[in-house]
């Protein structure tokens, strides 16, 4: 069929990544250092990413392309979290999709990932924590008295490997610190020794299902964040080894070479190992 989907210019496109957080349907990836559009399927054509690239690479073309999917779309969204799918929603409210709107919604009830929405505002009840913000640093002001609580050096939210996005800012050429769920709990100086200037992502590699998820997603940090390191910080108990194991089949999927650093921590907190994996 004859529609309106988005043109990439290879030639303008600096691969700077700028277009993918405002694509609310996933359809751009990149490939080979360069946006690329993944699929006609999942290009509504409305051109929510029109304008947000420093190149101006991105235009309208009219042609043949096959019609968009809905589905297809909320099947690719949805391994990036609830959050991901919030955004998708909005966006089809504000541009008056009603149509999709309704597919999306029903789509999203039948496979469970929705179980309740609400008409005026379309957003996922169960998690609105999931959307992807950054914090400020705390502010240290000159001959101030300490204060009587550590300040928290997360940085940014969310920090779950299903719900994180690795195209988000905070990511971008981080150092990241790949977490068992438990390690925090065991280390009482964790924001202090270990989280303090990093960009944070944890995981249980024992009871987190779809764990091929964050393979790809570390992939894309590698490739795409251009993260500069991961630091993988696991509990001494046999089943937190998968989470090197993870990092390391990502590392050697991905194009670029990152340093990989393992950091085991007992039971009562103490660090048993640090090296370079």
């Amino acid at each position: 069929m004859q529609r309106q989907v988005i043109r990439i210019d290879e030639d303008r496109c600096t691969g700077c990544a700028e277009c993918i957080p405002n694509c609310p349907e996933g359809a751009i990836q990149i490939i080979d250092g360069k946006a690329r559009l993944v699929s006609d399927l999942f290009c509504d054509g409305l051109g929510a990413c029109i304008g947000h690239c420093p190149e101006g690479a991105i235009t309208f073309e009219e042609r043949e392309a096959a019609a968009y999917d809905e589905r297809q779309v909320i099947e690719n969204i949805a391994r990036q979290g609830t959050g991901v799918i919030t955004e998708h929603l909005r966006h089809l409210k504000e541009h008056g999709q009603t149509a999709y709107l309704k597919e999306a919604v029903d789509y999203l009830k039948e496979k469970g990932i929705l179980s309740q929405m609400d008409d005026a505002n379309p957003a996922p009840s169960g998690c609105p924590g999931s959307r992807s913000i950054a914090f400020a640093a705390p502010i240290e002001r000159s001959g101030a008295r300490p204060p009587r609580r550590r300040p928290s050096q997360l940085t940014h939210w969310p920090i779950q490997m299903h719900l994180i996005s690795p195209h988000a800012q905070h990511y971008r050429g981080a150092d990241i610190l790949l977490a068992a769920d438990c390690v925090a709990f065991a280390v009482g100086d964790f924001h202090r020794d270990y989280l303090k200037g990093k960009a944070l992502a944890v995981a249980c590699p024992k009871l987190d299902s779809d764990q091929e998820i964050y393979v790809q997603k570390l992939k894309a940090l590698i490739d795409e964040a251009k993260i500069n390191s991961v630091t993988v910080m696991i509990m001494q108990v046999p089943c937190c080894g998968g989470l090197l194991r993870l990092a390391q089949t990502a590392a050697a999927g991905a194009g670029r070479k990152v340093p990989i650093k393992l950091i085991v921590v007992g039971l009562r907190g103490e660090i048993l190992k640090e090296e370079w994996a």
